[in-house]
């Protein structure tokens, strides 16, 4: 089948991030059950509200600076934004030679107000914000569509805003869960696993 567009997730795949170590950073200010709290396969109903936009970063800080009373504002920050760690900037080049051979490039990412300042700058620094987002016709954050994958109705709602196809469009994610979502909307979804990269597992799209 001849595709037309790919959307990539951010976290994991793009850009490296560590999972674990906000629980090791909350679990030093005294938040030993933070695991059980937010973790890459499931998380409260707190974490899906600052990912959907429906409460502002503060009053995020605020609830759970409850498990931390003697801990900082700055100290939480640290911890909550200890999860990013750097661009991928080895895979960026795979998404030009995409644009390249005609598909259309999307970012879909489960994100929230404080991170997205956090990466965002990072990436500025390091690689350049305005070259990234140059590769991606549109990246969308979930904050802002107040939606999050891995519910089918968000796919779709990305593919009915830039009149994509499902059945062709190409989506990969490093969570399992959100790539099965994509397969009940209907997209040609991938699971990327560790010590994988995009173009090993999406290269046959250069061969269309």
């Amino acid at each position: 089948m001849k595709y037309d567009a790919v959307i990539f997730d951010f976290g994991g795949v793009l850009f490296e991030i560590d999972y674990d170590a906000p629980v090791r950073e909350f679990s030093k200010l005294g938040f030993a059950e933070f695991k059980e709290a937010y973790s890459q396969a499931n998380q409260e109903e707190i974490f899906d509200l600052l990912e959907t936009g429906k409460i502002p970063g503060v009053a995020f800080y605020d609830w759970i600076s409850r498990f931390m009373p003697s801990a900082s504002r700055e100290e939480l920050e640290f911890a909550w934004n200890s999860i990013l760690l750097h661009l991928l900037p080895e895979r960026m080049p795979f998404i030009h030679a995409l644009r390249e051979k005609g598909y259309k490039t999307y970012i879909l990412s489960n994100t929230n107000e404080l991170h997205a300042r956090v990466f965002e700058n990072m990436i500025e620094e390091s690689y350049g914000w305005e070259k990234f987002a140059s590769a991606f016709d549109t990246i969308h954050y979930s904050q802002d569509l107040h939606m999050r994958k891995p519910h089918p109705e968000t796919f779709l709602h990305v593919c009915e805003l830039h009149n994509l196809d499902p059945q062709r469009t190409v989506f990969i994610d490093d969570s399992i869960q959100h790539v099965n979502g994509a397969l009940q909307a209907g997209l040609q979804a991938f699971h990327l696993k560790p010590h994988e990269t995009p173009q090993q597992v999406l290269g046959f799209l250069l061969q269309e």
